[in-house]
């Protein structure tokens, strides 16, 4: 990163939605392609829908990582439920998914939630796990045709008063 660079985490508006489908849908495609089947890739995709965003955004917060204006991360908590945390390939590894999971996390405290869970797929696992979330469960959902979708339940308890 240069010295020009600027990352800010910002909340979500309507007018994002486009701009955030896409952003999920190309990661979906980079990141999930080498580890999922075809049809668990379009699951994710639908489950990442521009209505389910706004749907989402209704319910409860989504968060946006812009740097120099461009969207590059975002995530959402929906009462104890994060979910919807993505960041372009060409941003991972960079500490923007950890920015968006501590907004996240204190968006989580501000509302009096002291355990948040959240699905962690096959090629998060690591990251999620860094950040001292614990798997709780194997999860699979068929999603025809002999594929499947294999990902993971994870929770972590908060600090209230803590940030």
């Amino acid at each position: 990163m240069s010295g020009q660079d600027f990352t800010c985490i910002r909340r979500f508006k309507v007018s994002d939605v486009r701009v955030v489908r896409e952003l999920i849908h190309y990661t979906i495609d980079v990141s999930y392609f080498p580890v999922y089947p075809p049809r668990a890739i379009q699951f994710f995709k639908d489950f990442h829908s521009e209505a389910k965003i706004i749907e989402r955004h209704q319910k409860g917060e989504i968060l946006v990582a812009e740097n120099n204006g461009k969207v590059i991360g975002t995530g959402s908590i929906v009462c104890a439920d994060i979910l919807g945390v993505f960041v372009d390939p060409g941003f991972q590894h960079q500490g923007h998914g950890q920015s968006l999971m501590r907004a996240l996390e204190k968006k989580a405290i501000a509302n009096g939630i002291s355990e948040v869970v959240l699905s962690v797929s096959l090629p998060s696992r690591r990251f999620y796990e860094s950040l001292e979330y614990e798997i709780i469960e194997d999860c699979t959902i068929d999603v025809g045709e002999g594929q499947r979708l294999d990902y993971w339940e994870a929770k972590k308890t908060l600090m209230i008063g803590k940030s």
